[in-house]
């Protein structure tokens, strides 16, 4: 196999690259463009087997920027909050066996039939508080992703980097934070935040894609860095000046990108990346 030179900073989260089909064929389309960071959906690794997707790690000498993903707490009955443990419990074992830099949180929103938004906030607290000794003796770091406002009802009752970061100084050691640019780019406390999540070593990932004006779906209309209204370069500079040194990872939902060559994808996120990020 061809390798081009290592773009070192850059890694790439499964989900910009779902057509690219296994987990090892993302990884070899991953190294043909230099790129030896990358962050796996639990989907990918349990198709692969997760003996195999730690050996393809090992073997290449890959780093795991994050895993994604855990969280999705809230339930309606206990029986579902039990469930929901046991499921990230396995999402820990699973990033420990990847040597994964974290294990990515979106926390989960309301459950079936309900309104009280306090009560499912409470609910991720206790379940977090119940999952963190498990993600302590593992050694794998939990990092809150708060998700855009829009998500708030069905993905994640946590929506601001001020909530996350409230809620990693409530539970303590072992829980920072995910920063993805997409959701939280918009907070006029953002600055304030992201020093302070410095301040505390509490920056564990950077996500990075780009809003598009219009935006045609919240969910799957992300746009490649450059093609939207995201001062990318102003936003790593605040992470670089917390302390964070970390790659940025690219996380593209995206009807349009999901839909060209994964060549042609990894070949734009690596131009992009060295001009506008």
């Amino acid at each position: 196999m061809s390798v081009n030179a290592s773009v070192e900073g850059l890694s790439i989260n499964f989900a910009t690259v779902r057509q690219g089909g296994s987990f090892g064929e993302i990884v070899d389309a991953c190294l043909r463009h230099g790129i030896t960071a990358i962050s796996p959906w639990r989907e990918h690794v349990e198709a692969a087997g997760l003996g195999e997707a730690a050996r393809i790690v090992r073997d290449n000498g890959l780093r795991v920027s994050g895993h994604c993903r855990g969280g999705f707490f809230p339930a309606a009955d206990e029986a579902g909050r039990r469930a929901a443990i046991d499921a990230n419990k396995r999402a820990v074992d699973e990033a420990a066996a990847l040597g994964a830099a974290c294990l990515v949180l979106v926390v989960g929103g309301l459950p079936a039939g309900s309104r009280d938004l306090p009560g499912a906030r409470a609910m991720v607290a206790e379940g977090m508080a119940e999952l963190l000794p498990y993600a302590r003796a593992a050694g794998v770091p939990l990092a809150i992703e708060p998700l855009h406002p829009s998500y708030a009802a069905d993905r994640a009752c946590i929506n601001t980097l001020k909530q996350a970061l409230d809620l990693t100084d409530t539970l303590g050691k072992g829980v920072g934070v995910a920063i993805d640019v997409y959701h939280v780019w918009w907070d006029p406390d953002l600055d304030a935040q992201i020093a302070r999540a410095g301040r505390n070593g509490q920056i564990l990932a950077h996500h990075i894609c780009d809003w598009l004006v219009p935006t045609k779906d919240p969910l799957n209309d992300r746009g490649m860095m450059g093609d939207g209204v995201i001062d990318l370069k102003r936003f790593r500079a605040l992470i670089e000046a917390a302390g964070f040194r970390g790659p940025q990872e690219v996380e593209i939902f995206s009807h349009h990108w999901g839909a060209r060559p994964v060549d042609e994808v990894l070949a734009t996120c690596v131009e992009r990346f060295r001009a506008v990020c």
